[in-house]
């Protein structure tokens, strides 16, 4: 058991590094170069299919690997815990909705290649309350589970750690797709906490 959460950030630590790589415009451009207008079309769809396939090995480890229970929430506690992680799921499946699903998953890009091209800045919905409803819902869910392993502990932290560089990278990014538009949604909008105390990332 000793070993298990070295070997479990570790596995975190490469599935953070190869996705970052995979998102960043340089490699998009790269592949758009090689592979033509097709890799551009496709290019969201794949990188979401690898993002689930790639995170399995992951979530097997911490099934498979030895573990100990960290604490288990008793009743009623559990239940509210998975209240409200059903809410976290609702929540994100209206993010998506409210972002474009089928552009999220990549699946319009392959009959409209010019979406991937022409984004939009969504503030309606929960994102009106948060920059990044989807990173919250997630980071919810994760830690809002009634059984809570040393394993999956580590695996959360892990994933927090990932969720909240990312979103900074993100964050850069839309700063030089809509520029001044961005930056004052960044003002009056909380990046991953409602009420929290905005913080703002320069490109």
């Amino acid at each position: 058991m000793g070993t298990s959460p070295g070997i479990i950030l570790i596995a975190v630590l490469a599935y953070g590094v190869i996705h970052s790589l995979l998102a960043s415009n340089r490699l998009k451009d790269l592949s758009l170069r090689w592979f033509g207008e097709a890799s551009g079309r496709g290019y969201r769809l794949a990188y979401n299919i690898f993002a689930v396939a790639s995170l399995l090995p992951v979530l097997a480890l911490v099934s498979l690997l030895p573990d100990r229970t960290v604490y288990t929430l008793p009743l009623p506690w559990s239940l509210f815990a998975l209240a409200l992680q059903g809410l976290a799921l609702l929540a994100l499946l209206i993010g998506l909705w409210q972002t474009g699903a089928w552009s999220f998953l990549g699946l319009e890009q392959l009959v409209r290649p010019a979406v991937e091209g022409n984004p939009k800045l969504v503030i309606r919905g929960l994102y009106r309350w948060v920059r990044h409803p989807l990173y919250t819902a997630g980071l919810v869910f994760i830690w809002l589970t009634p059984l809570m392993t040393l394993n999956l502990l580590v695996l959360n932290v892990g994933l927090t750690v990932y969720i909240i560089i990312g979103a900074t990278f993100e964050e850069r990014k839309l700063l030089r797709e809509f520029g001044p538009a961005y930056a004052e949604y960044q003002k009056r909008t909380p990046m991953l906490v409602p009420g929290f105390k905005r913080v703002n990332i320069k490109s």
